[in-house]
This record gives structure tokens, C-alpha cells and sequence, in this order.
């Protein structure tokens, strides 16, 4: 599921809606009415931008100037690649600027929501994670991890495929999210 992020403001995740009316007679009277929208739960909703292109020696150079030339910051990246053309999947420190920038560019892409999790305290922080989610019957699709640590601890970003479910049990078992937030404090960044 995907939450409508259109006009919305990212860093409270409020949605301002503005309902016209006809004299004042209707129910809004034209004012801007304020709904939260799934972000502004405290979703954690990361944004993944998944980028097509050719193949060919430079382009991912001009892609991670697009955002690095704007002080955008990857935090994860992973690409899958054929002898013709290339799929980038990346997360970054500004989701709404870097859609800006890709818009703007002359990059296909499409946006995915995605859970970031803070690898937990002990041994086997993976197999805790899997094991919550195997007990919830929740199916990992693709994994990769993020460029950001919290208290000297790692994160990965997951695409599952029930992101409420996935978010209940791994709170509940006590595992931190990572939202978009997180990502633009500068001093959370690894490395």
C-alpha cells in the first residue's frame, strides 16, 4: 500500500487540503482542513527510487552527481544490470528533492515505499529480524543495506510485502524504524 504524498509536508507528514465551497454554505467554507496522512503516524515511510538506463560507460557517474551536486545524499544504493540498460534501486538523505531532480533529469524512475529497520542489539540481529517476520508470515521481496548508524548499530532497508503487519511485529519485538526523518539528521550518517 502506498500513501498519496502529494502536497503533503514531509516533515510533519501533514496533508493541507483545501475544500471549495459555494458562498460558505458547504461544510469547509474553502479553508484549508489539515489530515494526516500514514507518513504523519510515524510510518516509516523511506522512499526508494528505482532508476532505468542504458548501460554505458558514465551513467552512473551522471546519476550520483544529479543528487551528490545537490547535496543529496545516497544512503543506499544496489543496481542489477544486463549488457543493454541498468536498474539503480537508491534511497536518500532528501526523497523530495531528489524526486525533484529526477524529474527534472532525463532519467526514468519510479518510487517505491520501503521499512527501514536499525539492526538490533546482540549476536544474530538478522535473524531476529527474519524470525519476526517469518512468525507474522510476512515475505521479504529484496533487501539492501543503508548507509546510516545510530549508536554505533547498522540499518537495512526492506520491501516486504505487508508494510502495516511488518511495522507492527518488528515494533513489537522491540526493533527500531527507521523513518525519512532519521535520514536527514547529518550526524546519523555512517562513514
Amino acid at each position: 500500500m502506498r500513501a498519496n504524498r502529494v502536497g503533503a509536508n514531509h516533515s510533519t507528514g501533514v496533508v493541507a487540503v483545501s475544500v471549495s465551497g459555494n458562498g460558505g454554505s458547504r461544510s469547509g467554507g474553502g479553508q484549508a482542513t489539515e489530515a494526516e496522512t500514514r507518513c504523519g503516524q510515524g510510518w516509516p515511510c523511506l522512499r526508494q527510487f528505482a532508476v532505468f538506463m542504458e548501460n554505458r560507460v558514465g551513467r552512473l557517474h551522471d546519476l550520483m552527481r544529479l543528487f551528490e551536486g545537490r547535496d543529496i545524499r545516497v544512503v543506499a544504493l544496489s543496481i542489477a544490470n544486463s549488457v543493454d540498460c541498468a536498474f539503480v534501486r537508491l534511497m536518500v538523505s532528501d526523497a523530495d528533492r531528489a524526486r525533484e531532480a529526477l524529474t527534472n533529469s532525463k532519467f526514468p524512475f519510479s518510487e517505491t515505499d520501503m521499512l527501514g529497520v536499525e539492526l538490533p542489539d546482540g549476536p544474530q540481529p538478522f535473524v531476529q529480524i527474519c524470525l519476526a517476520l517469518l512468525q507474522a508470515e510476512v515475505n521479504v521481496q529484496y533487501t539492501y543495506p543503508l548507509l546510516f548508524s545510530r549508536d554505533g548499530r547498522g540499518a537495512i532497508a526492506l520491501y516486504v510485502d505487508d508494510m502495516d503487519l511488518a511495522q507492527q511485529v518488528l515494533e513489537a519485538k522491540g526493533v527500531n524504524l527507521i523513518t525519512e526523518s532519521d535520514l536527514l539528521d547529518a550526524d546519523d550518517f555512517a562513514g
